[in-house]
């Protein structure tokens, strides 16, 4: 387990300790040293991070509704059932990884968000 604000130094898996709030929780990743986030969603948000953010809808529902938001539709499970959509999620990875740009890229989207500890008023 790694501080808030630490960057990885080992291979292997790593836990960050970090607030659950989606812009400073992903903020940290990246200033932890992540190249790329996984972001799933229920409910969407425009937002994107330092790194390249895949931002993942857990039902159809919200890809159809937020197509210029979303970048996979993990729904597509009950559809397609999960080995196909486990290859689709694999192969939208690897085309971010290998230079495609998110749908928060395309945006313009790349935020940051400070995590202060203590009382905030």
């Amino acid at each position: 387990v790694i501080d808030y604000g630490a960057r990885v130094r080992i291979d292997g898996l790593t836990l960050l300790e970090a607030p659950g709030n989606d812009a400073v929780s992903s903020t940290a990743l990246a200033a932890a040293g992540a190249t790329a986030i996984l972001f799933t969603t229920g409910r969407g948000t425009p937002l994107g991070f330092p790194v390249p953010t895949i931002k993942i809808a857990s039902n159809t529902d919200l890809a159809t509704r937020k197509p210029g938001w979303i970048d996979f539709d993990a729904g597509a499970v009950l559809e397609d059932g999960f080995p196909a959509t486990e290859e689709a999620l694999l192969a939208r990875i690897v085309d971010v990884a290998s230079g495609a740009e998110t749908a928060a890229e395309r945006n313009g989207e790349r935020e940051i968000a400070i995590w202060k500890r203590g009382v905030t008023l």
